[in-house]
C-alpha cells in the first residue's frame, strides 16, 4: 500500500513483502557500461543521468527480466564482450528468489531465455516516453501455460500505441496473435453509463489524485459527447475545464499521457483480477510500474507534484497491493516532488554518470533540498549555477 486518502502523510504503511517485485538487476557486457548493478528498493526507485548513458536501457532490461520479452529489438552485447549476461532476482514472499541469468550466444546471435521460475512477477506496466504502454499479466501467462490448453494464444503481453490506448486493439501483433482490448474511449463511456459505476468511481478518484491543481482545476470527467465530424458513431469522453468540456482526443499530450496511465492501471488490474478468479487463483500481490521520463509533456507545476500524486492515485486503484515503481527522469522538479513521501527504508535514488570515459551507476543518498534550483546544483545534475550557462556579459 502507498498512501491513504491524503496525498502525503508522515506515517506510511510498510509493504508486507517483496513478492513479485524486481530485487536485483545485473548487466554484464551489454549496454553503455561493462557492468551495471542495481539493488532495487521495494517501493520507489528514481534513476537520473545525462542523455545516452542508459536510463531507458535499464528500464528495457528490467522489463525483460520481469517478462522474458524484449520490448522492441533485442539488445546487442558490447563488441568482444565475454561473458555477456543479464542476471536478476524477482522477489518471492519476503525472501530472495534464486538469481536467474539470461546469457547471449555469439554462435546463434541470440539471447537464451531461461524457463520461468515458480516466482512470477506481479502485473507489469511500462509507460514509454512516446505515449505508448506495454502490459504483462501473470495470470494470463499462467493460463497460456496450462497443459490442458496446449499452444493456446494469450494476450499476457500487450503493447498499446499512443492511439490504440485510446481506440482499442483488434489487430495481430508481430507474431500473428490477435490482441483485443476495448480502449479508453469505449471503456470510459461504458463505465460512466453503467448501473454499477465501481470502475468509473475508481477511475475518477485516480484522475483527481493525478490532477496538477486538484483544488483549482482537477481532472474531472464531463458528459460524453458525439462527434459526427469524425465519422465515428461512438460517444467520446470529456474532461471538465473552466472554459468548457473538452473531448479527450483534443486534450494536450501531457493530459492524455496521465489519463491513459490512470485508465490502463484501472483496466489492467480489473482484467487481471477477473482472469485470476476464473482460474480459482488469488490475484498478484504486486504491480511493477516502469515509467520513462516521468516529466514528459508536463508543466513544471505538475512535475512538482507528480510523484506523491502518482502514489496516491495508485492506492485508489489497488489499495491492498504492493506497487514497485522504477522512474526515469531528467527533471529536478520531479525529484523535488519526491521529497515529501520519500522513505529511506522503501525508496532509492540512482545516478548514471561518466567518469574517465566510463559509465557508472551509483546509488546516491536522497537529500531533501526543499527547492528545485538546489537540485540543479546537486551532484545528481552537477550544474555550477541554477541559471543560463551564458555569462551575464555575453547574454543578449
Amino acid at each position: 500500500m502507498f498512501f491513504s486518502q491524503e496525498q502525503i502523510k508522515p506515517s506510511v504503511k510498510r509493504p508486507k513483502g517483496t513478492e513479485g517485485t524486481l530485487q536485483t538487476l545485473k548487466l554484464t557486457g551489454i549496454g553503455p557500461a561493462e557492468k551495471l548493478e542495481l539493488e532495487l528498493a521495494p517501493r520507489l526507485n528514481v534513476i537520473t543521468g545525462d542523455n545516452g548513458l542508459g536510463k531507458t536501457f535499464l528500464l528495457e532490461c528490467a522489463w525483460l527480466a520481469l517478462t522474458r520479452i524484449w520490448l522492441g529489438y533485442p539488445a546487442d552485447p558490447r563488441e568482444y564482450a565475454k561473458p555477456t549476461s543479464i542476471a536478476f532476482q524477482v522477489g518471492k514472499s519476503s525472501q530472495r528468489e534464486k538469481e536467474q541469468i539470461i546469457t547471449y550466444s555469439w554462435k546463434r546471435r541470440a539471447w537464451s531465455l531461461p524457463s520461468r521460475s515458480s516466482s512470477l512477477p506481479g502485473l507489469c506496466i511500462f509507460a514509454q516516453v512516446d505515449g505508448s504502454f506495454a502490459l504483462w499479466d501473470p495470470a494470463k501467462a499462467l493460463l497460456a501455460r496450462e497443459e490442458s490448453y496446449p499452444g493456446r494464444m494469450t494476450d499476457a503481453h500487450t503493447h498499446f500505441s499512443r492511439l490504440s490506448i485510446l481506440h482499442g486493439l483488434n489487430e495481430p501483433d508481430r507474431y500473428g496473435r490477435m490482441h483485443k482490448a476495448p480502449g479508453l474511449i469505449s471503456d470510459w463511456v461504458r463505465w460512466q453509463e453503467a448501473a454499477d459505476q465501481r470502475h468509473f468511481e475508481v477511475l475518477k478518484a485516480a484522475l483527481y489524485k493525478l490532477s496538477p491543481h486538484p483544488d483549482q482545476e482537477a481532472l474531472i470527467p464531463g458528459p460524453p459527447i458525439r462527434m459526427p465530424e469524425l465519422r465515428d458513431s461512438r460517444d467520446i469522453p470529456t474532461l471538465k475545464f473552466s472554459y468548457g468540456n473538452v473531448p479527450i482526443i483534443h486534450c494536450s499530450a501531457g493530459i492524455q499521457r496521465i489519463v491513459s496511465l490512470a485508465y490502463l492501471l484501472t483496466w489492467a488490474w480489473q482484467e487481471h483480477v477477473k482472469t485470476a478468479e476464473s482460474m480459482h487463483r488469488k490475484p498478484a500481490q504486486s504491480i511493477v510500474l516502469l515509467i520513462d521520463e516521468m516529466e514528459a509533456h508536463l508543466h513544471p507545476f505538475w512535475q512538482r507534484a507528480i510523484i506523491p500524486a502518482l502514489m496516491s492515485a495508485i492506492q485508489e486503484i489497488v489499495s491492498e497491493v504492493q506497487v514497485q515503481a522504477i522512474v526515469v527522469t531528467h527533471s529536478p522538479l520531479v525529484l523535488a516532488s519526491a521529497e515529501p513521501p520519500f522513505d529511506h527504508d522503501l525508496d532509492k535514488l540512482f545516478h548514471l554518470h561518466l567518469e574517465d570515459g566510463s559509465v557508472l551507476l551509483d546509488e546516491v543518498p536522497f537529500v531533501k533540498r526543499g527547492r528545485a534550483d538546489l537540485w540543479l546544483t546537486s551532484d545528481v545534475f552537477g550544474l555550477a549555477q541554477p541559471r543560463s550557462g551564458l555569462l551575464p556579459e555575453t547574454q543578449t
